[in-house]
């Protein structure tokens, strides 16, 4: 007994589950105080509870308009919980241990190396440390050009404050805004074709949803794309191209009026943002079925491993897609430029999708039935949730508790992975010590 209390308290997975259900309560009872509010009162917990998980988890989903329901205090502190939803609970508790000088142990080193899906314990020290610098460069570039829109727009400190905000927002994958002083959850609907806000808003939602490993090799072998590693090409190649068929697709069928310029813009910007992000410059809800269906997918698939995104993975779709490949050829492993792919990663990848189809459907499908609401509007809802993205089509404010309640886990389990969730509520540390007989069974 007393060794399976010890395992259960040393577990990297359930260390890393705990630590942001932590976060999630610690920032619900600060938003809960009265000056975190505009109005009387403070707000109810409920709310301050979807707020701070949607934070942390990096989603974007909210019930009460960012700017003009919390107060420059409450903003603040949905930033910082933001930053430390987007760089991971643990990085940034080994950050702060780093900083108070003190030495990092082989158990604080593995539970270092699984937040950040490091491929090898070695270096995961310095690679700690050079996610977090990279972090706030980009963070602090991204602000400085948001700058030069936002300040002529709302004054000098204000516009500053709202260009730190939405960078970091931006780059963490989090959808949070503040432009609900224009009109509440209007997002960036009045930069739809602003060339500088949508190209920065972009550029920092793809870099933080490449992943830290991929940062690590961009700035070790720059443009000696030969050189990187196996998965660091996958993940580009696979993100490349979600967003320019997505994009392809909205500009011909989806946003056929307007101006190209403008068009263009508007396919890119969702072509981008669907994939975690939760910003958006036009009406969700005017959209066709069919444009909308194409972003739950891409909401599900989501950004890549050891990043500020959610989502099942570019990885992950992409082993699945080229075991079917493998498959069709009747060829026995699939395979990445030259290099074969474990059977352990493709059983992975298939849970990682049963998992999230399963939820995904079956809790839109709860949502539906308890709120009487289209099917396809929670779907939506729950892509977005799981995939932690943040869009919406206007119905998260308007659910119940029960579907509330809902959502939040789905956010959770998005942001800190099915696989592990599932390690650490089930799993024992010991691996299989036998085998059963085998025996065929016909699928397809």
């Amino acid at each position: 007994m007393k060794r399976e209390r010890r395992s259960f308290r040393i577990s990297p997975f359930r260390v890393i589950l705990f630590g942001f259900v932590g976060v999630i309560l610690l920032g619900a009872l600060l938003l809960m105080l009265p000056f975190s509010s505009r109005g009387a009162g403070g707000a109810s917990f409920p709310d301050a509870l979807f707020t701070a998980t949607s934070a942390v988890c990096v989603t974007g989903l909210i019930v009460q308009d960012t700017a003009t329901y919390w107060s420059g205090f409450g903003q603040v502190i949905i930033l910082l919980l933001i930053q430390v939803g987007g760089l991971g609970v643990v990085t940034v508790a080994a950050s702060v241990v780093r900083l108070t000088g003190k030495k990092i142990g082989l158990r604080q080193r593995s539970l270092m190396q699984e937040a950040t899906a490091a491929p090898q314990m070695g270096g995961i020290v310095r690679l700690t440390g050079f996610i977090v610098k990279v972090t706030f460069l980009v963070e602090g570039i991204g602000a400085v050009l948001f700058s030069f829109a936002f300040c002529p727009e709302f004054g000098f400190w204000q516009g500053l404050w709202y260009a730190v905000f939405h960078a970091i927002s931006a780059f963490c994958n989090a959808g949070f805004d503040l432009m609900g002083v224009r009109a509440p959850f209007s997002s960036l609907t009045t930069f739809a074709t602003h060339p500088l806000v949508n190209t920065v808003v972009m550029l920092l939602i793809v870099l933080g949803g490449i992943g830290f490993l991929t940062w690590e090799d961009m700035y070790v072998h720059k443009w000696r794309l030969s050189r990187y590693r196996m998965q660091s090409k996958v993940i580009l190649a696979v993100t490349a191209v979600l967003i320019f068929l997505p994009a392809v697709y909205y500009f011909f069928f989806e946003f056929t009026e307007g101006t190209v310029a403008a068009r263009i813009w508007y396919s890119l910007f969702q072509s981008v943002t669907a994939r975690t992000a939760g910003f958006n410059t036009v009406d969700l809800a005017a959209m066709r079925s069919p444009a909308l269906l194409v972003m739950i997918c891409l909401m599900l698939i989501g950004g890549s491993p050891g990043s500020t995104a959610g989502g099942m993975k570019t990885t992950t779709v992409a082993v699945l897609g080229s075991s079917a490949v493998s498959v069709f050829r009747r060829r026995e492993h699939a395979h990445f430029f030259g290099r074969r792919i474990p059977t352990e990663t493709f059983r992975n990848a298939a849970a990682i999708l049963i998992m999230y189809m399963v939820l995904f459907i079956g809790s839109g499908i709860v949502i539906c039935h308890m709120e009487g609401l289209p099917l396809l509007s929670c779907l939506y809802e729950t892509a977005s949730a799981i995939g932690t993205v943040g869009t919406t089509l206007g119905i998260t404010g308007q659910v119940s508790m029960v579907s509330r309640g809902i959502l939040i886990g789905l956010m959770l389990f998005g942001r800190v992975g099915g696989l592990t969730m599932i390690y650490a509520a089930l799993s024992d540390g010991r691996g299989d010590v036998s085998r059963l007989p085998e025996e065929k069974i016909t699928v397809g």
